[in-house]
């Protein structure tokens, strides 16, 4: 009961979200291949981190996202459904982890501040190196927001 056939693979109700995490978390390791280097732009670290979710134009079309619990947000509209203003130390705050939303239950989207902190260990200045490719991030989604 539950279990549905793709592709002739069966898949359970648990089965999907596993892959779907299994799979985002493949693309960013493939992804931290060589993220040491400062010049990463917050365009190419949306590419590497964010587009398997949100897509490649960043409105939550990822090619993962119809196996999340939780459709990831149009991210061109952050500045819009908070009447115009980015708030950016929010967009940081999801980024690095130190903020959830309750009410989406359990953590889908990764730690990106824990990944960018892991990829430097051992550097006297990785964590923040860390802080910089999380603020190239924010600064990025500030660069593509719709306000209409």
């Amino acid at each position: 009961m539950g279990v549905a056939s793709q592709n002739g693979v069966r898949v359970g109700p648990c089965t999907r979200p596993r892959l779907a995490l299994l799979v985002a978390l493949l693309l960013g390791v493939y992804a931290c291949a060589d993220e040491t280097d400062l010049s990463v732009t917050g365009a190419e670290l949306y590419r590497r981190h964010c587009a398997a979710c949100h897509g490649l134009d960043a409105r939550g079309d990822g090619p993962v996202a119809p196996s999340l619990e939780v459709a990831p947000p149009d991210l061109t509209t952050l500045a819009r459904r908070e009447g115009g203003e980015f708030r950016e130390s929010h967009i940081m705050a999801v980024i690095d982890g130190r903020h959830e939303v309750a009410a989406h239950g359990p953590r889908e989207m990764p730690v990106w501040g824990v990944v960018f902190t892991e990829q430097r260990v051992g550097r006297p200045t990785g964590v923040y190196e860390a802080i910089v490719q999380s603020r190239a991030l924010a600064d990025y989604l500030r660069s593509i927001q719709v306000l209409q």
